[in-house]
């Protein structure tokens, strides 16, 4: 090396004393050569000078010269880890480092730094030390140059694909292991390389060339390795495999996200669909739930019932489906049939789960089971689980895996069983509140009337919504019973308490008042015969609880009751209450008014005595019957106010009544009310005046031929000529009857309604007896006559007497 090539160093004050430079011209020969370099390599400069760096490289890396020239050209240096090749043969490993040496108007040069990485100061050491702590680490550990190559690594890393260290030295990634995602981890490395920053963390899930099939994940961390004077030489980085923390951690995330969407509602075909839909895709490509059919009518599975089709085969049904290629389900439970012997058959019966790698067609297995194998498999991984809960096996879970995924193991099995089991519980739940509220539904339908009878008393619509929304049921009623004379009895009532026990009580007390209605008592009397009742029942249940205290009682104590008795007639309203809101009444032109009704405690209390009140409403006037849940928003609620409420609903016109019904239910009624609330409306009609006929009779037995021939020319004038002989036989052995027992006036009436009735009015205060007279007998035929001949009879009794009642079919006249 000559002085100025010397003095040229010296001055831009490289600290060569570890270190043997050398200069290149643009091409990359060498033009100056120092002592450091001789002593490095063994060349004399006589023999080095002008001769290309390639030549004193080993193979290798002299193929690698003109990238990193082109590179130094680029960004102004290079730094990394070349194999220099001595005189005699012998290669040594430098760290080398070029630099621009550029001087202004002359020639382009580089200046190249190389030190024998075995010979650095403290190399040595380091290496060795370095060599004690990762031979034996199980973490992989790598170092890489700037151009991303591989300078280093340990044995480690070895497990993670990729061969030994000395098959790494100068490749890349991608070029030891294909098909793993190394772009995204040397981009990692090259944003190291440029900021600086370390990265700490890096999880990276990928498939390695070994284990296609397989899912790994590595938590890789990259640091950048800085020369003395802050230039980069390359990354190193770590590597850890996490798969089974990853797989772990999955398993968890599954588990969880089952725990959240899996049994949100009280449907089992729901919550199985709900477990195929968070099985897929995470855990599996194909998921079906298959169910015992009466599971799904929410009965209990019998013992054996799994093997019930020809020759031992099952027909299931299916309740969930969910596949990789889309959320589709099954339209309704469309049934499933498994043949005797298959897995789905012997997970049911056995109640123990059944896994196979691969399904082989050719095996003696058999895959004409898999009615959904997962698209583009030909030998899919399966999982079948039974849906079991408190001991019953209630269908199968069958899980498929396609070919291009991991085989289920024992770790899937088990995970496969956690979420059945808690899928299970679920459906169980599901079952079994299906059953109660099916029976619940079926009680409801025993107790509130399903539809309400025909009459021309009055036009009737009704709404109920109670408050326990899953049954559906509460302790609110209301009914319609039609009486004799055309009249009709509105009722509302309630019992306290919610769901099903409320309804079985109240079951009781609306057919006592059905009881009572058949009767035909003033509505004070009703009540105070339903208030004995109710105390009565409530001694009995009281007995009944200390007999047996774990039973369930029914409290009909406190229950309340409003009774209104309307006569199409005359438009007379007679009405009594017990312990609930007094109706309202919607008058013909739109305004609205409460009957004043006197104020009486709940049945069974011991209260005051009941009494009526009574109205005469105009035709076309709506009655308006409702339980205090219409007007009660919670503990603090204002009866002024709230009825000012009810004014406004019910001042609302609708098109008809029934949707007036609903608009106020709407109105004043939130979707999930704290009380039971029943709404019972009627609008008033009356009977022209040419459906009634009515005549005063005097007492005397030739009155009753003349009251035959009145009642026959009334039905000649309404048509009915077909009834004159049983009318006038009916006519004939009332009148007689009043004549011969009673006392005071006697009238005649004949009401043409949907029946033609036959009333007769008088003054006594007996009621007649229907007798069965013997052979000899010359009298007591008449009523028995009047029961045979009509569709039924009856005794009410008045203020001032009683009325005697028949009533014929006018669609059946021979009835």
């Amino acid at each position: 090396m000559g002085t100025h090539d010397e003095d040229d160093v010296a001055r831009r004050r490289f600290d060569v004393a570890d270190t043997a430079p050398l200069l290149l011209d643009a091409g990359g020969a060498v033009t100056s050569w120092t002592r450091d370099a001789e002593r490095l390599l063994g060349y004399p400069a006589t023999e080095a000078v002008g001769r290309s760096l390639a030549g004193l490289l080993t193979h290798a890396d002299a193929a690698r010269l003109p990238d990193v020239l082109e590179r130094c050209r680029r960004e102004g240096g290079w730094a990394g880890l070349l194999s220099a090749r001595r005189m005699d043969g012998r290669a040594i490993p430098v760290m080398a480092r070029i630099t621009s040496a550029h001087e202004p108007g002359g020639p382009a040069r580089w200046l190249v730094l190389m030190n024998e990485m075995g010979d650095a100061p403290g190399w040595n050491m380091s290496r060795s030390m370095l060599e004690q702590m990762v031979a034996g680490s199980p973490i992989g550990i790598a170092i890489v140059d700037t151009d991303l190559r591989y300078v280093w690594s340990n044995a480690a890393l070895s497990r993670f694909g990729g061969g030994p260290p000395e098959h790494r030295l100068g490749l890349r990634l991608a070029d030891v292991q294909p098909g793993l995602d190394s772009e995204a981890v040397e981009a990692q490395m090259q944003q190291v390389l440029e900021s600086g920053e370390t990265v700490v963390g890096y999880e990276h899930l990928g498939h390695v060339q070994a284990a296609p099939h397989r899912e790994t994940a590595h938590m890789l961390s990259f640091t950048r390795l800085d020369d003395d004077h802050g230039s980069p030489m390359g990354v190193y980085y770590t590597v850890v495999d996490m798969t089974e923390r990853h797989r772990a951690r999955q398993r968890l995330a599954l588990l969880d996200r089952a725990g959240r969407h899996i049994g949100r509602s009280l449907d089992i075909a729901r919550t199985a669909q709900e477990l195929a839909d968070v099985a897929v895709p995470e855990f599996a490509d194909v998921v079906t739930v298959d169910l015992l059919e009466p599971v799904l009518r929410g009965a209990e599975p019998a013992p054996g019932q799994a093997a019930d089709g020809p020759e031992g085969s099952v027909t299931l049904r299916r309740a969930g489906r969910r596949t990789a290629d889309g959320p589709e389900a099954p339209t309704g439970t469309p049934a499933v049939a498994y043949r005797a012997g298959s897995p789905p058959v012997r997970a049911l019966v056995g109640g123990r789960p059944w896994r196979v790698e691969r399904l082989d067609p050719p095996d003696a297995l058999g895959m004409e089971w898999v009615a959904d194998p997962p698209a583009g498999s030909e030998r899919p991984s399966a999982l079948i689980v039974p849906v079991r809960a408190r001991g019953a096996t209630l269908g199968v879970t069958t899980f498929l895996r396609g070919d291009r995924r991991e085989p289920f193991d024992e770790d899937d099995l088990a995970l496969a069983e956690d979420l059945v089991s808690r899928a299970a519980v679920c459906v169980d739940n599901a079952r079994r509140y299906t059953r109660e509220r099916d029976a619940a539904l079926v009680l409801q339908r025993s107790l509130l009337p399903r539809r309400l009878p025909e009459q021309d008393a009055v036009e009737v619509a009704a709404c109920y919504r109670p408050a326990d929304e899953l049954t559906g049921l509460g302790g609110d009623w209301y009914d319609l019973i039609p009486l004799s004379g055309a009249r009709v009895a509105l009722v509302v009532g309630e019992v306290p308490g919610h769901g099903i026990d409320a309804a079985a009580a109240m079951g009781r007390v609306r057919t006592a008042v059905r009881t009572l209605a058949a009767l035909d008592l003033p509505p004070e009397e009703i009540l105070a015969h339903l208030d004995d009742l109710v105390a009565r029942m409530d001694h009995e249940e009281g007995v009944a609880q200390e007999a047996q205290p774990r039973t369930d009682g029914t409290q009909a104590v406190g229950s309340a009751c409003v009774y209104v008795v309307y006569d199409p007639v005359d438009g007379r309203c007679t009405m009594a209450a017990a312990g609930q809101p007094a109706p309202a009444v919607v008058l013909p032109d739109g305004t609205v008014h409460f009957v004043e009704l006197p104020r009486t405690s709940p049945l069974g209390s011991g209260g005051p005595p009941f009494e009526s009140t009574e109205v005469t409403l105009p035709e076309g006037s709506t009655l308006a019957l409702h339980t205090d849940g219409l007007l009660a928003q919670g503990e603090n609620w204002a009866l002024d106010t709230d009825r000012a409420r009810l004014r406004r609903a019910l001042e609302r016109s609708a098109d008809t009544l029934e949707l007036s019904c609903r608009a106020v239910i709407d109105a004043l009624v939130p979707d999930r009310p704290h009380d039971d609330v029943a709404l019972l409306m009627a609008r008033t009609h009356r009977l022209a005046a040419d459906r009634v006929a009515d005549w005063e009779l005097p007492a005397d037995p030739a009155a009753v031929a003349e009251a035959r021939k009145t009642a026959s020319l009334r039905l000649a004038e309404w048509g009915l000529a077909e009834l004159s002989f049983t009318t006038e036989l009916v006519v004939s052995e009332l009148v007689t009857n009043a004549i011969r027992y009673a006392t005071g006036p006697i009238r005649l009436r004949l009401i043409r309604g949907r029946t033609l009735v036959c009333e007769v009015f008088d003054g006594g205060a007996t009621a007649p007896h229907l007798r069965h007279p013997r052979a000899t007998d010359e009298g007591g035929r008449g009523l028995l006559l009047v029961s045979q001949v009509t569709q039924r009879w009856g005794t009410r009794f008045l203020g001032e007497g009683k009325v005697i009642w028949a009533e014929q079919s006018l669609a059946d006249p021979g009835v």
